[in-house]
């Protein structure tokens, strides 16, 4: 693949707290640069963004992030107001527990209600799969489609681990096509991104994909 098909693929990321918005400024230079999907950023300066951006960039924004436990109606409030904010994009966190805990029809009403919430833009759902068994995985790509997310996502890049090949190739299986797939998080090389895009991640989620392939990034980590 050449850089250009591989940054188009990604979400620019930067999500430290400790970002300024000189960083975010930064970050929003470099995408349209090296036109890749969009921006990633914490909620705090979505509609700065979206203003200094002007239609220029997707802007795509966190809810429930990182740790997924906030209440449903918490996520639905971020979700609209992001979305009011000029987010494009909005990637949430599920409630792990209660995934882990069986409660299915909790996870699927929660992410449905989300999805309500952002309309026809676009729903990327945060699993966090280095918390999770085999078959919580399996679920959680059945709950998504179910719920009509358009994307199903890896990991936040905060806990104890990112994407990995496998699961990568587990979400293309057991998706089928109904959603797309983000891998992201400890995406650290070009063999990497070119691995996870062949094994059917349709987006990456990375703070240095810009570097790697040659070039500077405000990105700090993800």
């Amino acid at each position: 693949m050449t850089r250009e098909e591989i940054l188009s693929r990604v979400d620019h990321t930067l999500l430290k707290p400790e970002a300024t918005w000189e960083d975010i400024r930064k970050l929003c230079d470099e995408a349209l640069e090296n036109h890749t999907a969009s921006i990633c950023i914490n909620p705090g300066y979505v509609r700065r963004a979206a203003e200094y951006l002007a239609g220029r960039m997707p802007v795509c924004t966190v809810v429930g992030f990182p740790l997924g436990a906030t209440d449903t109606a918490t996520k639905v409030f971020e979700a609209k107001t992001a979305v009011e904010n000029g987010a494009a994009e909005v990637d949430m966190v599920i409630n792990i527990g209660a995934l882990k805990a069986g409660e299915t029809d909790f996870v699927r009403q929660e992410i449905a209600a989300i999805k309500q919430a952002v309309g026809d833009k676009v729903l990327k759902v945060i699993v966090e799969t280095c918390l999770l068994t085999q078959q919580e995985k399996e679920t959680v790509c059945e709950l998504v489609c179910q719920a009509g997310a358009d994307f199903i996502k890896t990991s936040t890049g905060f806990s104890t681990g990112g994407a990995t090949f496998e699961d990568i190739e587990l979400f293309r299986r057991c998706v089928a096509g109904r959603c797309k797939i983000k891998a992201a998080g400890g995406i650290r090389s070009r063999e990497d991104m070119e691995r996870f895009i062949a094994l059917g991640a349709d987006r990456l989620g990375t703070s240095s994909a810009i570097r790697i392939l040659g070039g500077e990034s405000a990105g700090m980590g993800y």
